[in-house]
């Protein structure tokens, strides 16, 4: 298992709107995300900032294939068609992100 660790600004217009569809997130959209061997995954909210903080443990094998089945899923692209326009990626990003990855300096048990 591997812990992974992103952020992404959330546009101020938007954030009732994210926290409302978060609320009732598609069951196809959870399986898949389940299906891509995700677990325990959260999104956090930093107010004032709008900084939206994810982490999920992944316990699969192959990140980049799993990581690429989500991205074909059409029930997920629909998804982020409705996600992806009220948030608003860090221009220090690694090229290809859309959320920041971040690295993990700390953990315990």
């Amino acid at each position: 298992m591997k812990r992974y660790g992103s952020c992404i600004r959330l546009r101020p217009e938007a954030i009732e709107e994210y926290e409302r569809i978060h609320a009732e997130v598609w069951p196809s959209v959870l399986a898949t995300i389940a299906t891509c061997n995700i677990k325990n995954y959260s999104i956090f909210l930093k107010r004032p900032e709008n900084i939206l903080f994810a982490y999920f443990e992944y316990h699969g094998s192959d990140f980049a294939a799993d990581m690429a089945k989500m991205a074909a899923d059409p029930e997920t692209q629909r998804w982020w068609k409705i996600t992806d326009p009220m948030q608003e990626p860090f221009p220090t990003r690694k090229e290809g992100e859309w959320w920041a990855q971040m690295d993990e300096v700390f953990h315990t048990d």
